[in-house]
């Protein structure tokens, strides 16, 4: 086995060689943005390489800086600073160290977590990715928070990557179920990016787990983004994408989880959708159809468990469907589904303008529709999302 010659690994803390490149690799990301932003598809090889060769192709002339860096590390010091900012460091000599990530050609040496979950949370075939757009749709919303829902109801990890929509969306919905939320960073795991999310990101440090492979204090660099893509993929038994345009970052980690030998799913959508485009091609080439949870768990799991899942009994998010509505608000939900607006639905219905938006506010209220930034209204998507224990294969 690898070792430092001062300090092995043991169960409760990272050997030096390990931290000692994880703080490397911080120490050298303002390199590698210069290198890898400008040349893309090399993030794989870059962080695949020892420290030596590290170095000598990202540092440049600040090369015997960085080794100086290297061999001065105070790694008794470093332990201390994770400790005080609650951080926890987990290297890949430790028995707690993701097996499914461990494969990697070009596995992290180091995770930097901080989080209220146990760390047996990053193990096991229970770990599902969704991932996609930032800028999703009202469609995409809904139907990354239900799957968020239904994961969690199923007792499946939720893995993400804290950005704005449907990453956030999904940890959303993971939290409504009192599941476990695993946030990838592209930065320390102290760092909130996007600070719009901040109210997630709290959320998720005190029921799940905020993974990187920078060290804390360090913001986001674009190369780090794809990098946390293979940590989002690799740690997941299956990934799921939600809503993607052609190209996308999203289908960057599907990529990632195929190289795996990962399963692949997506959501489908409407062909005439700039953001189903990737989805949509993600199908057409053989990933799993997604329409919620069930489609996930029978993939990981058979169709047995799938079949359970869906026998079981509902929550309210999956009651939302026209069984129970009024006459007059079924006529008002099929017209927001057959996509007429406010003038056609009042012919459709036969009533006056105020009933009708007394109407569509009241669905919207109960969660039957949604209404873009344009104010014009969606059916909202509903999955299944029993309450069950730990499915089992």
């Amino acid at each position: 086995m690898l070792h430092d010659p001062a300090r092995r690994a043991g169960a409760s803390e990272p050997c030096d060689a390990c931290l000692r490149r994880g703080f490397l690799v911080g120490r050298l990301a303002t390199r590698m943005a210069d290198l890898l932003e400008r040349r893309s598809g090399r993030v794989a090889e870059v962080l695949a390489l020892a420290d030596a060769d590290l170095i000598a192709s990202v540092a440049g002339a600040d090369a015997n800086a960085v080794r100086s860096y290297v061999e001065d590390f105070d790694v008794d010091a470093a332990r201390d600073c994770l400790e005080a900012g609650g951080v926890r460091a987990l290297c890949r000599h430790q028995p707690a160290y993701p097996p499914q990530l461990a494969v990697l050609a070009d596995a992290p040496a180091v995770l930097f977590v901080k989080g209220a979950a146990d760390l047996s949370a990053l193990l096991g075939d229970d770990i599902v990715t969704v991932v996609g757009t930032r800028r999703p749709s009202p469609y995409g919303r809904t139907m990354a928070r239900e799957l968020g829902r239904g994961l969690a109801a199923a007792d499946l990890r939720v893995v993400s990557g804290l950005a704005i929509g449907i990453d956030a969306e999904a940890h959303r919905g993971c939290l409504e179920r009192a599941g476990t939320p695993i946030a990838v960073l592209a930065c320390g795991p102290d760092v909130v990016y996007p600070r719009t999310n901040c109210a997630v990101y709290e959320r998720i440090l005190e029921h799940g787990l905020v993974v990187s492979e920078l060290p804390p204090g360090w913001r986001p660099f674009r190369w780090a983004f794809p990098a946390r893509n293979r940590i989002m993929a690799g740690l997941a038994a299956m990934t799921v994408v939600v809503e993607a345009a052609q190209p996308s970052g999203s289908l960057i980690t599907s990529t990632f989880a195929s190289q795996c030998g990962r399963a692949v799913g997506a959501v489908p959508g409407l062909v005439t959708s700039r953001l189903a485009a990737g989805t949509n091609g993600l199908l057409a080439d053989g990933a799993r159809l997604v329409t919620g949870a069930v489609d996930i768990v029978e993939e990981l799991f058979g169709v047995d468990a799938g079949a359970r899942m869906a026998a079981a009994p509902r929550d309210s998010a999956s009651e939302r469907s026209q069984v129970g509505l009024e006459p007059v608000a079924r006529r008002l939900l099929d017209a927001v589904e057959a996509g007429h607006d406010i003038d056609a639905i009042c012919l459709e219905a036969g009533l006056p303008a105020r009933e009708v938006r007394a109407g569509l506010a009241r669905l919207e209220a109960s969660g039957h529709v949604c209404r873009d930034g344009l104010g014009s209204y969606h059916r909202a998507a509903t999955t299944s999302t029993p309450a069950l224990g730990r499915i089992q294969p």
